[in-house]
């Protein structure tokens, strides 16, 4: 398929807050060493904690790679990368670092294009009862191969006899047919990292570029020339042929951890590491020089032909007949639209998989009536064109897979597919994939930055992919106190956009409302709902709305003639989501948020209100969002409310410091009590 050449013909280059472009110069230094394996000191296995980050659950002690092309056997040439580690396990928190998982790109449709994953070792090391050092040895019947889809295998195994305070050790070799990149390497982990080092030979026929991402910096970034180090067979008679290598040393020491806050997309996208590009490559054995490609232009070319994308984005005359009965009754476009929309989901079921590729065929998917991503999207695009409207396809990258690289073109850096249609001059964004999904929004894991529109017979172009709605929500309640000091009334909330979306996937985890409720009451059990209705559960373009009359136990008796109520009793925000000093990366909500809270009380005549609470408003700079709250009193009641709203979908790592004070001010507000006092 053209996706494996393309896969050859562009790396994933990942760019982030920081780009360094290196220079190899030729200064002699210290070449970079392999730890030896099989090797545990005293101190490593008696290490009780890591003074440097004493929350530390495991630390990698060594960690050494090694990246090189070789002639392996005749003239095959290969990418051959050697991992190495040695990590302390301090507690049973840390037990996972020593399941690992190794991906091999394995394409089944050519037996000839696959990574091989050999010299797999590993090593437990611990202290028995008496204090005497042990060691268990992974066996090989312990390693399994896990086929994931038909371009990737993953070699699994867990080290045997892990305990609290063992040291791990493990290696392996990946040989790869794959130029295009050397791998990847990843300084920074969820847990520190006392030393890792990664030694890089390219020899002179291959020129690449070197980026580090992340705000890290280098203990040690170096380059030599190797002398005569790659040696390939001259054939015809000919002499062997040598040239040089360049050996690149990059290394870090003391690592701190990566630390995950809320709101962010995948950490990779942050980590510290290095990665290439392949700028140039010299055949060896005809000195041909080749540049690799570097215009979008000439990706199009390989889309189009790809027989599991392009070729089937020619299909529309597998949905013309189909769709004629579809939009009969139609007379505008977007009416048209959404009926297209709504038929490409009843008709493909979404099967659980990913990809930017149709899994055999469009035809293959609508006999089935089930497919991948692609399947399903790719049909909707050509769907929406047999109707007569502006439609293609989007190429994207989702939240998990990484952000995509916009100044080279890395199709590698895509993993999805969805639907464009252009309607009156306004563009709506579609996924097929999700029963829940209202026309015109995209689940979170694809409002990931931009996508690339395709098109066959137009160039590619960027595009912002853009949450088309927040998440609103307004909730009221009318309530009642009663003599027992508990609260009787109602409670409706209206929910739009990405709120409304959420609910109605709360909701449909359940076989009935009434599961829905049980479920409900035992969360919250202060709260007893009596009678429940919900309505436009199914009406996705409608407000979900839902209705309960509810009893509810949130006053605390102070003394015989004083209760302390807490207005914010329901979803209280106890605990601010953004904890770190600063941040040297996005806060990605994936939506903006507009929440309300309404809130009546009525007295009892022998009651009044003793203390109200207190008024409060804190905004964000240049619109990005405030918290206010209002309180009125009246004769035997009291209205309060409370707004909280983020006006963007993203915000800059300089603008934390005031999202992290607006939180801190909504944790210190949301506890404040009234206090209901008899007369």
């Amino acid at each position: 398929m053209i996706f494996t050449s393309l896969l050859q013909l562009f790396l994933p280059l990942k760019k982030s807050v920081c780009i360094i472009c290196f220079l190899f110069c030729c200064a002699q230094v210290a070449l970079a060493q392999d730890f030896t394996y099989g090797d545990v000191s005293r101190d490593e296995l008696e290490m009780k904690s890591y003074p440097k980050d004493i929350s530390a659950h495991a630390v990698v002690l060594q960690e050494f790679g090694n990246a090189k092309i070789a002639v392996v056997t005749g003239e095959d040439i290969r990418m051959v990368f050697e991992y190495h580690v040695k990590i302390k396990i301090l507690d049973n928190k840390g037990f996972e670092k020593g399941t690992v998982t190794i991906p091999a790109y394995h394409n089944s449709d050519n037996p000839g294009e696959f990574e091989n994953v050999d010299d797999i070792a590993g090593i437990t090391y611990y202290n028995d009862d008496n204090g005497a050092g042990q060691k268990i040895e992974l066996e090989g019947s312990k390693i399994y191969p896990e086929k994931v889809n038909k371009h990737l295998l993953n070699y699994k195994f867990t080290m045997p006899g892990m305990r609290n305070g063992c040291v791990i050790e493990f290696k392996y070799r990946i040989t790869s047919p794959y130029l295009f990149n050397f791998p990847t390497w990843r300084f920074q982990d969820d847990i520190p990292k006392i030393y890792s080092d990664y030694e890089i030979h390219i020899p002179a026929y291959w020129r690449y570029n070197f980026s580090l991402k992340g705000g890290l910096k280098l203990t040690k970034s170096s380059a030599t020339v190797e002398r005569s180090c790659f040696t390939i067979n001259g054939g015809d008679g000919l002499s062997a042929a040598a040239v040089d290598c360049s050996l690149l040393d990059y290394a870090m020491r003391d690592v701190p951890a990566f630390v995950e806050e809320d709101y962010t997309t995948s950490p990779k996208n942050f980590m510290s590491s290095v990665s290439s590009t392949l700028i140039e490559h010299i055949d060896p054995y005809n000195g041909r020089a080749t540049k690799q490609t570097r215009e979008w232009k000439d990706v199009d070319v390989l889309l189009k032909q790809d027989i599991v994308f392009g070729d089937q984005l020619k299909k529309k005359t597998l949905f013309k007949d189909r769709i004629v009965p579809v939009i009969a009754d139609k007379t505008d476009d977007l009416s048209k639209a959404k009926a297209v929309y709504e038929y490409t989901r009843r008709t493909i079921k979404w099967d659980g998989n990913t990809d930017m590729e149709s899994s055999y065929s469009l035809s293959n998917a609508l006999n089935k009536h089930t497919g991948n991503t692609a399947d399903v999207n790719l049909s909707l695009v050509v769907a929406l064109q047999a109707a007569g409207l502006n439609a293609a396809p989007v190429l994207l990258s989702t939240r998990e897979h990484g952000t995509v690289n916009s100044l080279y073109p890395v199709v590698a850096d895509f993993n999805y597919v969805i639907a464009r249609v252009d309607i009156g001059g306004q563009t709506y964004l579609l996924d097929a994939t999700d029963p829940l999904l209202p026309f015109g929004m995209l689940p979170l894991k694809c409002l990931n930055g931009k996508g690339r529109t395709f098109s066959l017979d137009k160039p590619s172009e960027w595009i912002d992919i853009n949450p088309a709605q927040k998440a609103k929500s307004t909730r009221t309640l009318d309530l009642t106190l009663q003599e027992t000091g508990k609260l009787t009334g109602t409670y409706i909330r209206y929910s739009s956009g990405y709120d409304a979306y959420e609910k109605r996937l709360a909701i449909k985890k359940f076989n009935t409302i009434d599961e829905y409720i049980s479920d409900f009451n035992s969360r919250y059990p202060k709260i007893k709902v009596l009678k429940a209705e919900v309505n436009n559960l199914d009406s996705l373009e409608n407000p979900l709305i839902e209705k309960y009359e509810v009893e509810i136990d949130a006053t605390t008796e102070m003394n015989k003639k004083s209760l302390a109520f807490n207005p914010f009793f329901w979803d209280k925000i106890d605990v601010n989501p953004f904890k770190q000093t600063e941040r040297s990366f996005p806060v990605d909500l994936g939506w903006a948020l507009d929440q309300r809270y309404n809130l009546t009380i009525h007295l009892p005549d022998q009651y009044t209100i003793d203390t109200p609470p207190q008024p409060v408003g804190i905004g964000i700079p240049d619109g990005g969002g405030q918290f206010v709250t209002n309180y009125q009193a009246a004769d035997n009641s009291f209205k309060f409310s409370n707004v909280i709203q983020l006006n963007k979908p993203v915000y800059a790592p300089e603008e934390y410091a005031y999202l992290k004070e607006f939180y801190n001010k909504i944790v210190q507000s949301e506890k404040a009590e009234v206090i209901f006092k008899k007369k």
